[in-house]
C-alpha cells in the first residue's frame, strides 16, 4: 500500500448537513457528529445506513473529534476524505509507481502556476528532465459501473484545464489523473450531462497534449483486534477512458 491509516473507527452514517457535518452512531453505543472535507454533491457515494470508517483527531481542541474517511456503498468502499487522492498521487511519483507516469523524481506540492492564479497538486520532473504539472481529482461519481467527474458544475476545473493546455504549449508536460475512489467501478467518463462545458474542455485539453490518466484506486478495509480497523490505498493501474454516448 502507498499509504495506510490504521487505528479507524467503524460506524453507521445517519446523514450528511450543511456540507461539512456528518451524524454518524458508533458501533459501541452513542452518537457523534464527524466532519466531512467533501464539499460537493456526493452523489452515489452514501446512503444512510451505510458503514462508515472514521478518523479520530489528535487534537483535543478540536470540535468535530472525528473525520470521515470511507463509506461501503453496496459492497465496495468508497473514499470521501478529499484529502487522500493528492496524497497517494505524491506518495506514488514519489516512489516512482504512479501509473501512466513513469520515472518521475523531485517532486514537489501545491506549487502556484499559471496565468489564472492557479496552485497544481503535483510538480515533478520526469527523466528528461522536464516539468510535469499533475492535477488530481477526486472522482467519486458511479454511472453504471463508470467513474464519473465531475458530479455538480466545476467552472474551477475547468480553468485547471486550461492551465494544464498552456503549460503543454510551453514545452513542459501535463497531466490530469481522475483518481476513482471507490472499488466497483471498471471505466471512466466525462460527466457531459452534468457539465457539458467541462467535457468540452476536457478533449480541447486532451486534443492539445495535456495526458489523461483515470486511475483505478484500490481500498483495502481490514479489521484489526479490539474493534478496530485499517485503511490502505493503492493504484494498481489505470482505467479505460470509456464514452457512454
Amino acid at each position: 500500500m502507498l499509504i495506510e491509516k490504521k487505528g479507524l473507527i467503524p460506524a453507521t452514517i445517519l446523514r450528511r448537513y450543511k456540507r461539512f457535518l456528518a451524524d454518524v452512531e458508533l458501533e459501541g453505543g452513542g452518537t457523534a457528529v464527524a466532519h466531512c472535507t467533501n464539499t460537493g454533491t456526493m452523489a452515489t457515494s452514501w446512503a444512510p445506513g451505510d458503514r462508515v470508517l472514521l478518523e479520530a483527531s489528535r487534537n483535543p481542541d478540536r470540535k468535530l473529534p472525528y473525520t470521515w474517511l470511507a463509506c461501503l456503498r453496496e459492497g465496495a468502499w468508497v473514499g470521501v476524505e478529499t484529502g487522500m487522492p493528492n496524497r497517494v498521487v505524491a506518495e506514488a511519483a514519489r516512489q516512482d509507481r504512479l501509473p501512466g507516469l513513469p520515472g518521475l523524481h523531485t517532486v514537489l506540492t501545491e506549487r502556484k502556476y499559471g496565468l489564472e492564479g492557479s496552485r497544481i497538486d503535483v510538480l515533478a520532473l520526469d527523466a528528461e528532465g522536464r516539468q510535469v504539472y499533475i492535477e488530481v481529482k477526486n472522482t467519486t461519481l458511479r454511472i453504471g459501473t463508470t467513474a464519473c467527474f465531475p458530479d455538480a458544475v466545476s467552472t474551477r476545473g475547468a480553468k485547471h484545464l486550461r492551465e494544464l493546455r498552456a503549460a503543454v504549449a510551453l514545452g513542459h508536460r501535463a497531466a490530469i489523473v481522475f483518481f476513482a475512489h471507490r472499488g466497483d467501478v471498471d471505466g471512466f467518463d466525462a460527466a457531459r450531462e452534468i457539465d457539458p462545458a467541462y467535457a468540452e474542455e476536457l478533449a480541447r485539453a486532451r486534443e492539445g497534449g495535456v495526458e489523461i490518466l483515470p486511475q483505478a484506486v484500490a481500498l483495502v478495509a481490514r479489521e484489526e483486534t479490539g474493534g478496530l480497523w485499517s485503511l490502505g490505498w493503492d493504484l494498481p493501474g489505470l482505467l479505460p477512458w470509456r464514452p457512454r454516448v
